[in-house]
């Protein structure tokens, strides 16, 4: 009978030995695991920049736009023809996932698209690492840098250079977004229209501001998840809808609107303009 308990009362402290044992060994993991975590390498290290690319994907509907050749019908039912299309953007800023933005140096944040030019629709810029979910840009070129001295408008700016046919010498600078192209609707000028806007508020003298401030969020179709350590970088990919030059807040009519050389006339191109890009997706 004695022996009985004794071994009984031997098994419960074995039991409650391996018990304990059991916890140690549960809270030593716990406590390793979580120093793991801890000391983990964050994803994105702010410290080193990543390349990015922004690109300008010009379409007319669901068409890619194709200069000379592609016929296309706007929402006045008017068949028209591309033969020209360039654009300033600029000022480019970035929305981290984490509430921050990063604003890119303005000497780098210059872009001239333009349609013929393959080496033309993207805007490639270095970011810090992180995952951005909106890019916000400018549809022109600035007041600031539009009076600046000649001498810093270099690159896309280049006035003598590639951007001698975006640029009014007079008082409003540069020409923002250019559309030339051909229409049976138009009946002078050999059925040319050319639309031609800029002004930024003006310089020796008060004009209309057509700068348009462009923001898209990338979240529905692909943050960009930008990180120093890829090779191609990061790429997002926008469309820019020409028909929409034609249609949005204002209906723009090539019968009635064929010639557009003046700020003020270019008032209701632009308000139109602010809504001809979004995002089609990235590829990270």
């Amino acid at each position: 009978m004695l022996a009985t308990r004794l071994f009984t009362k031997n098994n419960q402290k074995i039991f409650y030995m391996n018990k304990v044992l059991s916890l140690v060994i549960l809270a030593s993991f716990a406590f390793f695991a979580s120093c793991k975590k801890d000391s983990a390498t964050p994803e994105y290290n702010t410290a080193q920049n990543g390349s990015i690319s922004v690109e300008f994907d010009n379409i007319v509907g669901t068409s890619d736009l194709q200069l000379n050749t592609g016929s296309y019908t706007n929402s006045s039912n008017q068949v028209y023809k591309v033969t020209k299309l360039k654009y300033f953007v600029s000022n480019f800023k970035f929305n981290n996932i984490d509430g921050s933005v990063y604003t890119v140096p303005q000497d780098s944040s210059y872009f001239l698209i333009d349609e013929s030019d393959v080496n033309r629709r993207l805007a490639k810029l270095k970011i810090p690492e992180g995952e951005y979910t909106s890019v916000t840009f400018t549809l022109g070129v600035d007041s600031l840098r539009n009076t600046m001295d000649i001498s810093k408008r270099t690159g896309d700016l280049d006035v003598t250079g590639v951007a001698t046919d975006m640029y009014w010498s007079w008082n409003s600078g540069y020409i923002f977004f250019k559309l030339d192209g051909t229409s049976t609707a138009v009946t002078t000028m050999g059925g040319v229209f050319q639309y031609h806007t800029g002004g930024f508020g003006g310089y020796t003298s008060a004009t209309a501001n057509n700068l348009k401030t462009i923001t898209l969020n990338l979240s529905a179709r692909g943050s960009a998840k930008v990180k120093a350590s890829k090779t191609l970088g990061v790429n997002v990919h926008l469309l820019v809808d020409v028909n929409k030059v034609f249609t949005g807040t204002n209906t723009i009519s090539l019968a009635t609107t064929s010639m557009v050389h003046s700020i003020t006339l270019g008032v209701p191109i632009a308000a139109n303009c602010a809504s001809i890009f979004s995002h089609d997706h990235t590829e990270n």
